[in-house]
């Protein structure tokens, strides 16, 4: 099994992803899209575990919400990675008070004390909306266009879900495994 742990983007949050994502739809550029039901902010990618470990990545997940509260997030910028001149993946960032980052820490630390290596990169809360297909290339300032017609939207996350990857006949779907409020 596929497992990751992540935020899902409530409402207007999400509807605001939508947008974007028919947009890109509609400019048929080389990518691959996100599923507008999958909109989610990734905290620990745990990759493919054996069905038997499923009950300590739980663990994991339970021990690191306490105290949390619920996340007032902030769609922000459009971005991509490694860098905008040659995007690989198109992303939305997002603005978050430091109980965001507390909270992928401490999943991170626990998820290591299990033996999931930490990322090596620092925490940069984003939501992916797409992937440049292998080989291709965006239009030179195709983010920019993008951006301009663009509006953030602020918005309350309550959840952490420790989802599953399951790849199907209607291709990749997430399946809630656990589901952890994060209210104080």
């Amino acid at each position: 099994m596929r497992l990751f742990a992540a935020v899902p983007i409530p409402e207007p949050g999400r509807g605001q992803i939508a947008r974007l994502l028919a947009r890109l739809r509609e400019l048929k550029w080389p990518l691959r899209l996100v599923h507008d039901h999958g909109v989610h902010l990734t905290l620990k990618f745990f990759g493919e575990v054996p069905p038997g470990r499923l009950e300590v990545i739980e663990e994991v997940v339970r021990g690191a919400v306490p105290g949390t509260g619920v996340l007032p997030l902030r769609l922000a910028e459009i971005g991509a990675f490694p860098d905008p001149r040659r995007p690989r993946i198109i992303w939305v960032g997002l603005e978050a008070p430091p109980a965001l980052e507390l909270l992928q820490d401490r999943l991170e630390r626990r998820a290591e004390a299990i033996g999931f290596p930490p990322e090596g990169t620092p925490f940069r809360p984003h939501v992916t909306l797409a992937r440049v297909r292998e080989g291709q290339r965006l239009p030179a300032g195709a983010l920019e266009s993008l951006a301009d017609e663009y509006e953030p939207a602020a918005f309350l996350a309550s959840e952490l879900i420790l989802y599953e990857s399951v790849l199907g006949r209607g291709g990749l779907r997430y399946e809630p495994r656990l589901t952890m409020e994060l209210a104080s």
